[in-house]
């Protein structure tokens, strides 16, 4: 079995798609100290001499040298990797329309994988990817990393163990200029699904596991930005606003706050601390501890690795919720072409 062997001698991971996000799950899977980069795939040379650059929302530094190809096997293609290289696990960080395909692929060769969000704009599609990971006795995970991120991570489970009671409001952030990079995939909707698909999708996924599915969304906008309120039977009022900005230059925010009957808890990525709570009397405390551990990929890597050692058949995050997340954006974009108009999820 695959978790046996990897328990053993670690887990070989390979990487379809080396761009940005490529680099970042590599890095933060390197990181876990129980995986190696065993094998690269992109049809760009230029991706496949080991060098970085820069894109992305957040900055990961200058150019570096990520992995030497002349120990790391590069490939042009995904069936010339299953041909040559045995792995345990492959990360899909390959453009939205490819991700079924790809995944599927590596499923059937009896691969762990992790793909990237979103893992189709169709979920039909991600269920039936689901269901094949099942029969192949396989783990296959949606990138879904901000359930991971330390500091929202943290704040979930003060939601769940209503350590500062029960939520009445909640609110969440999430823009920055579109992005410069690959722009012809980005902003073509029929590809990316837009922002709301790319970027606001975070906010989404984080707003159901924290609160579960919602019973209604109303939301205005467009693909590439929309305020969406999320309505729950006898739950907390909570709203997401999220998207691409005009200007170029905006810097990328994210910030959270989750109002609670005895105190509200705020997130704010360029704030040092990143969280602080603020009780019924306006006294302001710090909380460290929720910002250690890494970054949302770091974590995620982590808790894959650990899951793959251990054997366990249901990932950290299931293909199931990327599915519900993916309805529940579906019916927001049907309300934002409706000025609004509420969806039901039942």
């Amino acid at each position: 079995m695959i978790e046996d062997l990897a328990s053993d001698r670690g887990i070989r991971f390979g990487v379809i798609g080396f761009g940005f996000m490529g680099r970042t799950h590599a890095s933060a899977m390197s990181g876990t100290r129980a995986a190696s980069l065993s094998a690269v795939v992109d049809r760009d040379p230029d991706r496949l001499t080991g060098l970085a650059s820069g894109g992305g929302n957040m900055d990961t530094g200058g150019e570096e040298l990520v992995f030497d190809p002349s120990e790391v096997p590069v490939f042009a293609n995904v069936d010339e990797m299953l041909a040559e290289c045995e792995l345990d696990l492959a990360i899909v960080t390959t453009p939205t329309p490819t991700h079924i395909e790809i995944a599927s692929s590596l499923v059937s060769a009896g691969l762990h994988v992790l793909v990237e969000k979103p893992v189709s704009l169709d979920p039909a599609a991600i269920e039936e990817l689901a269901a094949l990971a099942r029969q192949r006795r396989v783990m296959a995970m949606p990138a879904h990393c901000m359930r991971f991120w330390p500091a929202w991570a943290w704040m979930r489970r003060q939601v769940e163990e209503q350590a500062y009671g029960p939520v009445r409001r909640a609110s969440f952030v999430r823009t920055g200029a579109a992005p410069s990079w690959n722009p012809d995939f980005y902003l073509d909707p029929s590809q990316s699904g837009g922002a709301i698909v790319d970027l606001h999708i975070h906010d989404t996924d984080f707003v159901i596991h924290c609160f579960g599915e919602p019973t209604a969304v109303s939301s205005t906008g467009s693909r590439s930005h929309v305020r969406t309120e999320y309505f729950f039977e006898g739950g907390p009022s909570v709203e997401a606003v999220g998207g691409w900005l005009e200007d170029p230059d905006a810097p990328f925010t994210m910030t959270a706050e989750i109002a609670c009957r005895d105190g509200t808890i705020s997130f704010s990525l360029d704030r040092t601390p990143e969280v602080l709570v603020t009780d019924p009397e306006g006294r302001v405390h710090e909380h460290p501890e929720a910002s250690v551990g890494g970054t949302g990929y770091d974590m995620q890597a982590r808790a894959l690795v650990d899951a793959i050692l251990a054997g366990r058949r249901v990932p950290p995050v299931t293909l199931e919720e990327a599915a519900l997340t993916g309805r529940v954006i579906e019916l927001e974009i049907d309300s934002a072409a409706s000025d609004g108009e509420s969806r039901s999820t039942r």
